[in-house]
């Protein structure tokens, strides 16, 4: 038996997202964020859900993992709403 070793992106792509559209489980404050000197979250989430893009901090929340590092690593407190997903959304890990 051998074991493949999979990239981040092949190890995501793997799980199955159903995404609850306009009720987001985590919000985020762009006002707060745009004062954020460390913007920790753009390092920190494992899914690469924070990207800076024009100097601004965007959170896509279709393929979050649900960690709660965000919340955790969120210093300024620009993760104003941090909840699991309600019944039946959010992801579904499965394995190869």
């Amino acid at each position: 038996m051998s074991i493949k070793r999979l990239s981040p992106e092949e190890l995501l792509a793997l799980d199955r997202f159903a995404v609850d559209e306009g009720n987001p489980h985590i919000v985020v404050d762009k006002e707060i964020c745009a004062r954020c000197s460390k913007r920790p979250c753009l390092v920190v989430c494992p899914a690469r859900c924070y990207q800076l893009k024009d100097g601004q901090v965007h959170f896509e929340y279709a393929g979050c993992l649900e960690c709660g590092t965000c919340r955790v690593m969120c210093t300024d407190l620009g993760v104003t709403h941090w909840n699991y997903p309600r019944a039946t959304f959010g992801v579904t890990y499965r394995c190869s």
